[in-house]
């Protein structure tokens, strides 16, 4: 059944090529579609166009249809071209006409919108709390660890001392950056595009703002035109925050493969968390946290596939917007299960302590050193020109009393301020 049928069918090669991936990727916007639709047969009940009860049945099947759903026994068949049109079906095979009147004064094209908005509104909002969970873990181990120190590099070259604390928090705050893209996102999709139809309207005289209460959206999409233009730019929208969740996640998971090897040997984890190899029984791999990377990687290509996929599209709905779907729930679907697995697998970290004991850090205190001098009279440059000398001399001593006080250093984590970020965004 196609929803746009009138009495002929389409060669079989067409449908196939046209439908595409859509009914399995329906099965995830289904129980949005019921919820939509549910708040549209109340709305056409409301200005007349059903009576009261033709709206109770629809809502009672709507809601068994909703059940079906809830407990995984809703399928698409080859029958129908999406679940727009198998939802019809059913509400037309158990309620006769009245089951008929549901698509009017709709189409499908506001049809999958608001299906696809709420879809990515409740999403983005389960990110949110997983990026939170993730952030209050980060920040609880900063604390912890915050008086055991750790080598700080730039160009992989040891640089400076840092500390657990420090790198840890760190990556809390990153968060907090990429939380501001996931409510843009959200401010977006937070619009409703039910009654915009097919894109310009309709001559009926429905209640937008009865629907946009009814569902719970912050405002309208007010016109109809800019409604259907909102496809791929909502989805789009969506992709720069989980992009930019993605690339602290592949960061962080670049530094924790580093810092498990035995080069480095700051870190490592339980031997449940890691792999083995089929040939060296030494072995302890990092592979959860190689796959975070790879899979936020992946993820970071997003925004710019939705890009080349909607570039240049006049106004108007056109069927390379179908494509979308196909683009961005996996992307969500993998980065929830990333979040979920960074959580799981950090919690039970294991760090290294007095690493910087070790002789071949020394260099890592040049710099403290150096400000020693400033401290005690001597000109910054001669400064650094005196403790040149001394390094390329082999007489360097290191100060590993090391004092750092303002905000945002080894001594002033600011652990405080940077949960106020968070709780503010």
């Amino acid at each position: 059944m196609k929803l746009w049928e009138k009495g002929f069918s389409t060669d079989k090669k067409i449908d196939i090529f046209t439908v595409g991936s859509d009914r399995e990727l329906d099965l995830v916007i289904a129980k949005y579609d019921v919820i939509a639709s549910t708040a549209h047969a109340k709305m056409l009940s409301k200005i007349g166009l059903i009576d009261k009860t033709e709206e109770q049945a629809l809502v009672k099947e709507l809601a068994n249809i909703g059940k079906s759903i809830k407990e995984g026994t809703f399928t698409i068949e080859d029958d129908f071209e999406d679940v727009h049109s198998k939802i019809e079906f059913l509400l037309t095979e158990r309620l006769g006409d009245t089951g008929k009147k549901i698509h009017t004064a709709r189409s499908r094209n506001d049809q999958v919108l608001v299906a696809v908005n709420l879809y990515l509104k409740n999403e983005l909002s389960e990110i949110k709390q997983n990026t939170k969970a993730l952030f209050d873990l980060l920040i609880d181990l900063a604390d912890k660890y915050k008086e055991e120190l750790l080598p700080g590099y730039t160009h992989l070259q040891i640089a400076m001392p840092s500390s657990f604390g420090l790198w840890f928090s760190a990556y809390a705050e990153s968060l907090v950056d990429d939380l501001h893209f996931i409510n843009a996102a959200i401010k977006i999709v937070d619009q409703n595009p039910l009654g915009s139809a097919a894109g310009y309207g309709s001559s009926f005289p429905i209640d937008r703002d009865f629907t946009t209460s009814e569902l719970s959206f912050e405002t309208l999409k007010y016109n109809a035109v800019a409604a259907q233009m909102s496809r791929g730019k909502s989805e789009k929208s969506t992709a720069f925050g989980l992009s930019s969740i993605a690339s602290t996640l592949a960061k962080f998971s670049m530094d924790i493969c580093l810092y498990m090897s035995q080069n480095f040997d700051f870190i490592s984890f339980p031997n449940e968390l890691t792999t083995g190899s089929s040939i060296m029984p030494h072995k302890k791999n990092p592979d959860v946290f190689e796959l975070i990377r790879g899979k936020c990687n992946k993820i970071q290509a997003v925004p710019n596939q939705l890009a080349m996929l909607t570039t240049n599209l006049p106004s108007g709905y056109h069927r390379d917007l179908q494509l979308t779907k196909e683009i961005i729930v996996p992307a969500i679907q993998e980065l929830k299960s990333c979040l979920e697995m960074m959580s799981f697998s950090i919690e039970n970290i294991q760090i290294k302590k007095d690493i910087l004991k070790d002789k071949k850090y020394d260099y890592l205190f040049s710099v403290d050193t150096l400000n020693d001098l400033v401290l005690s009279g001597v000109p910054f440059r001669d400064a650094y020109k005196q403790m040149g000398m001394a390094i390329e001399k082999g007489e360097f001593v290191p100060k590993r009393d090391i004092k750092h006080t303002h905000k945002g250093s080894l001594g002033n984590l600011c652990l405080d301020e940077i949960r106020k970020k968070m709780k503010a965004v």
